[in-house]
């Protein structure tokens, strides 16, 4: 089982938890975080840092946001694909777009 970031972190980016992830399984593009599915050891680390509350185990996904799985699937492959383009280990300052919700 692995972790999906999931739409609270959508235009709402927060890198907390990149900081705590033991195996740095995160990967980010301009909108949001994604973690890499082949990577994550299913620790948990990051759910609590997550100030949006974006990130759920892949069995308590809610539903209405499912396609977040794939999704983080393929946006980290990609960006890995690209020699690691937009892999990301340390915390940095949060993106708070206008569709952002902090908690």
């Amino acid at each position: 089982m692995t972790h999906t970031v999931c739409e609270p972190c959508n235009d709402c980016k927060y890198t907390d938890c990149v900081a705590v992830c033991p195996v740095e399984c995160f990967y980010q593009d301009d909108m949001m975080l994604y973690i890499d599915p082949a990577d994550c050891i299913d620790c948990e680390a990051c759910v609590p840092e997550c100030p949006v509350e974006a990130i759920f185990a892949e069995a308590n996904v809610p539903a209405q946001w499912t396609h977040y799985t794939p999704l983080n699937a393929e946006k980290s492959a990609a960006l890995k694909a690209v020699g690691g383009e937009g892999h990301i280990t340390e915390k940095t300052d949060a993106k708070e777009g206008p569709g952002c919700k902090k908690k």
